[in-house]
């Protein structure tokens, strides 16, 4: 467990916490004006090994070997030049700070961090963290690397789950959740796809082209081919798959020899990849966040009611039947793109090419 205080004056600015893999959805930007709920678990923080927020630098004036040592193999807009190494906390975990007015930025329903730090320390006024709490934004609080430290506290530090106990015990995420608008009543929510599963979408699907090497490739059938097979067959050639990608992870029978490509967990606490053994070692390992994983492993029905007793709130009703989802599912088009350009596959024309074609991501189901 850690605390972090002030590198200004030593006051502490958090309640303990201890430290989990970033949610792959930690910079998504969903939809317009829609109220997003807290990044982080409560009692939990993650670095962001990246940069984050201004000052901006245009591609043009970054030299590609510099963009490169950063991890970046493609031109993208324009690219932070601010410190990396930023914790991402929730923002009822904050202690001993105060808002500063004049750092509103370009927010329309909230904070989003455009002009920097827009938290200061209580004791010594010294900017410390970044609120973010805007609209389409999902919610948190950044710890900024160079204004605060990094402090062990006593107390029991539990080692992480092992994979056994996270197949047992990992908690799934929902497919489908109420999504809301700001200004709108409890009782005005939509159900919508998972922002979640979008973001875990965009990230694999990623993944996935790169392992496809630009040749036909299929995924298992049911919900995991409803995430996959339509963006995959509008990018890559037509044809028979030459290619093929299962799911695999803790508690599933290992894969065939012959696979290509395995879809696996994430480890929501340390962020290593699962990794399997045997003839399929060598094997391409696409990334999924634990819960979605889950899910697509064994899918929870949603009954319209339940078999008795009072109906519970995560469960459809049917008095009336809350709207679905009027749309297919879309894979996040900022998390492909974001990813994308970080895999050094993306140096192959073939890749560039969908990467520079955004109008693709209309056939290709990319939100």
């Amino acid at each position: 467990m850690f605390v972090f205080v002030c590198a200004g004056c030593g006051a502490e600015l958090t309640t303990p916490l201890s430290q989990v893999a970033l949610p792959v959805h930690a910079r998504q930007v969903y939809g317009n004006g829609i109220q997003l709920p807290v990044l982080m678990q409560s009692g939990t923080f993650a670095v962001d090994p990246d940069p984050w927020g201004g000052p901006w630098r245009m591609w043009d004036e970054i030299d590609p070997g510099e963009a490169e040592a950063r991890g970046i193999y493609a031109p993208v807009y324009a690219l932070s030049d601010s410190t990396p190494g930023a914790s991402v906390i929730a923002p009822g975990d904050i202690r001993g700070t105060r808002l500063i007015p004049e750092k509103r930025g370009g927010a329309c329903c909230g904070l989003d961090g455009a002009d920097g730090p827009n938290m200061a320390c209580q004791a010594c006024d010294l900017p410390v963290a970044t609120r973010v709490d805007d609209c389409s934004l999902w919610q948190a609080v950044r710890l900024s690397p160079d204004a605060v430290h990094r402090v062990p506290i006593d107390g029991i530090h539990a080692a992480p789950l092992s994979w056994a106990e996270l197949a047992e015990e990992g908690e799934k995420t929902p497919l489908l959740e109420p999504i809301a608008r700001w200004g709108q009543l409890e009782s005005d929510h939509r159900w919508s796809w998972s922002p979640q599963w979008e973001a875990a979408a965009g990230h694999a699907l990623a993944h996935l082209l790169a392992a496809s090497r630009g040749q036909p490739l299929r995924v298992p059938g049911a919900l995991t081919a409803d995430m996959f097979q339509r963006p995959l067959d509008a990018l890559l050639p037509a044809g028979p798959p030459k290619r093929r990608a299962v799911l695999a992870g803790p508690g599933l029978p290992s894969p065939d020899a012959g696979v290509d490509i395995l879809l696996v967990p994430v480890h929501p606490q340390t962020g290593r990849t699962w990794t399997p053994a045997g003839p399929t070692a060598s094997a391409y390992l696409v990334p999924l966040p634990l819960g979605v994983w889950l899910w697509l492993v064994s899918p929870q029905p949603y009954l319209p009611v339940p078999a008795s007793g009072r109906i519970p709130q995560d469960v459809l009703r049917d008095d009336p039947l809350p709207l679905l989802p009027n749309s297919l599912f879309q894979a996040d088009r900022g998390t492909f793109q974001h990813t994308l350009v970080r895999l050094p596959a993306v140096r192959s024309p073939w890749l560039r090419t969908i990467l520079e074609n955004p109008t693709q991501g209309t056939s290709a189901n990319l939100s």
